[in-house]
């Protein structure tokens, strides 16, 4: 979780509209993989520092056998990442061969934000991975009183081939007419070679009424307190 919420920090930070066509040195996009042109790398320890310096960013490549060390040149690096993300594949050109990898962790400058380090994680196309998908809502509720639609699940675990990751799964809310129906991962129909692997009963979106207050209703019954709203709103953001 650690490793996915350091990347996730780095593309929010990095983001930035890519008009070119991934033809920077080292970078190409192939249909649903990126490649990456990677060297072997035999500097390792404080050396790595020099490494950086002449702008490369050093790598392993982890699985079933032992892990190799890479270097890639760093602007390439940078707008790979920003496509690639957690949930594409990437086909890592290496000494003549290519291997089909996953980003597993982006390390990054602690001041200055630049990625000094990155982890790859070699799968095979034929085994089944775990992997994490966003939550896109889509359509619209058919409630005729105001509120809203509260979002409560903003990822789903999934497992597939690796060439059927997807970054996110959209559900569809047409489905809420009244301020009592609920959205369950249940409902989420799963792409074609996904499958998830949630509880069937964890809640994805329900209707939030809009609250009308009459003057004095909060003294007399005691509908509306700051202090519960407070923890009501601490409980959506744990779930965010």
């Amino acid at each position: 979780m650690a490793a996915f919420l350091v990347i996730v920090s780095w593309l929010l930070v990095e983001k930035e509209q890519i008009a070119e066509n991934f033809i920077a040195k080292g970078i190409t996009k192939m249909a649903d993989h990126i490649t990456i042109v990677a060297e072997p790398r035999d500097v390792v320890g404080k050396q790595v520092r020099a490494l950086r310096r002449d702008g490369w960013v050093p790598g392993v490549v982890y699985g079933q056998n032992e892990p190799v060390n890479v270097q890639m040149e760093w602007k390439a690096l940078r707008r790979a990442l920003r496509e690639a993300g957690t949930s594409h594949l990437v086909d890592l050109q290496v000494d003549g061969g290519v291997r089909t990898v996953l980003v597993r962790e982006i390390q990054q400058h602690a001041t200055r934000g630049d990625i000094v380090h990155v982890d790859f994680m070699e799968v095979d196309t034929k085994t089944e991975i775990t992997a994490e998908a966003d939550i896109v809502l889509v359509g619209h509720h058919k409630v005729n009183v105001p509120g809203a639609v509260i979002q409560t699940q903003q990822t789903v675990n999934i497992s597939c081939l690796p060439d059927d990751l997807v970054a996110e799964i959209e559900v569809d809310i047409s489905s809420i007419a009244s301020v009592h129906d609920l959205v369950h991962v249940s409902n989420i129909v799963a792409p074609k070679g996904v499958t998830i692997l949630d509880d069937d009963d964890i809640l994805v979106a329900r209707y939030e009424a809009e609250r009308v207050a009459v003057e004095g209703e909060e003294e007399e019954m005691g509908v509306y307190s700051p202090e519960v709203e407070v923890i009501s709103r601490s409980k959506d953001e744990d779930n965010i």
